[in-house]
């Protein structure tokens, strides 16, 4: 079993973990749960990210969420379970997840894509909660975080 590096930053410094849990908590108003839930999962597979993406399938399924749509996310451009809106969110997890993949990091036809199926408010906190699930990736791969440490 992994064992992680060290206590994680937000056990250490206190403060960040109010910080976090407030961004994230803030960034989830006006989205649904599911959606949330899939984003955090498809950034969490991307990052390589074990915690998450042991925690982020239990929590869409409290949700409401499916197994096939959580089997499928990984493969979500050729998987009928998606809406369009659900698509250009994913779309946009994937280009904000992996910005130095590419020169255009987030292209604009993304970003449009997006802009179509959410408000400024709602897009607004989609950025913020693909921003805040990668934050928490970056923290506990850098960590490594072991599964299960943190129930839900």
């Amino acid at each position: 079993m992994m064992k992680a590096r060290m206590n994680h930053p937000v056990m250490v410094v206190p403060d960040a973990m109010k910080a976090l849990q407030a961004l994230s908590e803030t960034a989830k108003q006006g989205l649904p749960e599911k959606l949330i839930e899939l984003v955090h999962l498809r950034a969490s597979q991307i990052n390589g990210c074990s915690v998450c993406v042991d925690m982020h399938p239990k929590l869409a399924k409290r949700a409401g969420e499916t197994d096939e749509r959580l089997f499928a996310v990984g493969a979500w451009r050729d998987a009928p379970y998606f809406t369009d809106g659900e698509r250009a969110a994913l779309a946009l997890t994937e280009a904000m997840t992996r910005l130095s993949d590419r020169e255009d990091p987030v292209p604009d036809a993304v970003w449009d894509e997006a802009a179509r199926y959410f408000d400024e408010q709602e897009l607004a906190n989609l950025v913020l909660s693909i921003a805040a699930i990668n934050v928490w990736n970056r923290l506990n791969v850098a960590v490594r975080q072991p599964v299960g440490a943190w129930k839900v």
